[in-house]
């Protein structure tokens, strides 16, 4: 049976349905003692199984894409008419660039479940419901390619994550970061809801594959001052849930409250992934307008994230800052329009994601065992539970770049990509961002040696604790597979990747782009370069020359 046809509905029904079935499965709590579930882990055992059917259909998709298909066409695609006026359709499809975010997404899934299978005790059935829900939105947001298809689901993404940090965060502060986060990305999103349909209002169409067709062909019918606005309200929204520097506001109070499994989804991909899709894709022109000052920004929040994330000495919030500098590096790839840029920073989309999630993961299980985040309790834990050192240690060297593990080939390309970019100041803001390399190891080394290898804390003296259980390996083995396989054999996610990031780069600037200046952008074919981190298995056109030419 061909599945190819439906295996997206399917990715996207089998959480919902999980999320329905786990609902309607009763809950008993014991209210001597404080309301705690009697049979939790029924709960926890239905979302494991569903996360781990939606991982083997997510799987589907690497298996039988086209890597040698044509550039800027969709696979797997289901295009069906769902409402008539408004013409939305149900328009589902995947490309290089969202094949593997689903993927990840199907990935995370059951680590998440897996994550909190101790941490939540009390009110399961509404904990594993509201995770199953945000999988559906996550999902959804990287296979619509209606534009009113995937407001909806963007939408739903907010209501389970708002709802799982003001229900399940740790402080009493958890609705407080709940609302902050709400109304960071509420208002942007209804900003963009205004965008979207002034945009249907001129072409008739929320069909991405048509407006991108439409801007192609400079054919939306708009002042160039009316569509760089409209590119702003797109960028604005997305830019919030990234988030970029100086609107990461949201992002320390909500990462210290979620709960492991919230958290390990909670920022990077969703942002990063509709700007490459929708400025890029709608906005092509505009986005190149604005690409300096995101350079600038990128570069200036791995900075910033880096030095915050030094002084930091709670764990979660040394994570946030970190998170921020990391999603600035994917920042600063993808605004150079170069190939390196654009490759490595959606392969590094995966890497900080990942990445990001094993060290919540690890983060989450000290809690369970101290009960605390503060570095200055911890110390001496090495020698007491030398399996938990070594995932850090490993987690954390991938974080800062060592070569052979992920993180590397990601930073190595964006750094790379910024050299060859157009823009003007292009040296400063990479020696900026690979600062940002150094003081990443510095934060991240100086937190083992403070957790692991330093004087016991009064918190370690206190309580025992104890190593990694069975269940913790099954969680984080499967990260430290992934962060070695991806650096050493990054083109088996480069192929598929290059197939969106090299023709969205090498793309003509257009003539009418600015009134004093063209960029031309000389592209040459050339046989792809056989080395380890950059091999391609298809001949795609790449940059190889590029000449400013001031008119």
């Amino acid at each position: 049976m061909n599945f190819d046809p439906i295996i997206l509905t399917l990715i996207l029904v089998t959480p919902l349905a999980g999320a329905i079935l786990l609902a309607l499965i009763p809950e008993r709590e014991d209210s001597s003692n404080g309301g705690e579930s009697i049979d939790s882990k029924r709960h926890a055992i239905g979302a494991l199984v569903i996360t781990l059917l939606t991982l083997l259909l997510t799987l589907h998709l690497p298996a039988h894409f086209n890597y040698h298909a044509a550039p800027h066409t969709y696979q797997f695609e289901q295009n069906l008419p769902w409402i008539s006026s408004p013409a939305i359709r149900y328009h589902l499809g995947v490309d290089g660039l969202s094949m593997w975010l689903i993927v990840l997404a199907g990935f995370l899934a059951p680590m998440g479940v897996l994550a909190s299978w101790n941490a939540v005790q009390r009110r399961t059935r509404l904990f594993y419901t509201l995770f199953l829900l945000q999988q559906v939105a996550m999902l959804g947001i990287f296979v619509a390619l209606d534009l009113f298809l995937y407001y909806g689901f963007w939408e739903l993404s907010l209501v389970p994550m708002t709802l799982l940090i003001a229900t399940f965060g740790r402080t009493e502060n958890r609705r407080r970061a709940a609302i902050k986060f709400f109304l960071y990305a509420f208002i942007p999103s209804a900003i963009l809801l205004v965008a979207i349909l002034w945009l249907y209002n001129l072409t008739g169409t929320f069909d991405l594959p048509a407006l991108q067709a439409l801007a192609g062909a400079h054919q939306i019918a708009a002042s160039p001052t009316a569509l760089l606005l409209c590119s702003i309200a797109f960028l604005a929204a997305f830019a919030v849930k990234v988030p970029i520097f100086p609107l990461h506001g949201w992002l320390q109070d909500a990462v210290t409250e979620a709960p492991t499994a919230a958290v390990m989804v909670l920022a990077g991909k969703l942002g990063l992934y509709s700007i490459l899709r929708f400025s890029f894709g709608i906005f092509a022109d505009q986005s190149r307008h604005v690409a300096p000052l995101l350079i600038a920004l990128g570069a200036i929040g791995i900075v910033y994230g880096s030095l915050i994330a030094l002084i930091r000495t709670d764990l979660k919030k040394l994570a946030a800052f970190s998170t921020l500098a990391h999603v600035s590096f994917v920042v600063l790839g993808i605004f150079t329009f170069t190939v390196l840029g654009m490759d490595g920073g959606i392969f590094q989309i995966l890497n900080e994601s990942l990445i990001g999630a094993a060290f919540f993961l690890l983060l989450g299980l000290l809690y369970e065992r101290y009960g605390t985040y503060e570095m200055r309790d911890y110390g001496g834990l090495a020698a007491r539970h030398p399996w938990m050192a070594t995932m850090f240690v490993v987690t954390s060297l991938a974080a800062v770049g060592l070569p052979m593990l992920n993180g590397f080939v990601g930073e190595f390309l964006i750094l790379s990509g910024t050299m060859q970019s157009v823009v003007i100041h292009h040296v400063l803001w990479t020696t900026l961002g690979a600062t940002g390399v150094i003081f990443g190891a510095g934060y991240m080394l100086w937190m083992i040696q403070r957790v692991f290898y330093g004087l016991p804390g009064v918190r370690t003296e206190e309580v025992q604790g104890w190593d990694l259980c069975g269940r913790e390996h099954l969680e984080l083995w499967p990260f430290a597979a992934l962060f070695l396989i991806m650096g050493i054999a990054s083109p088996l996610w480069m192929r598929a990747i290059d197939t969106y990031g090299a023709p969205t780069a090498t793309a003509n600037v257009p003539s009418g782009a600015s009134p004093s200046a063209k960029i031309t952008i000389q592209i040459h074919s050339a046989p792809a370069v056989a080395d380890s981190s950059l091999a391609r298995n298809s001949n795609i056109t790449h940059l190889t020359d590029i000449r400013r030419e001031v008119r």
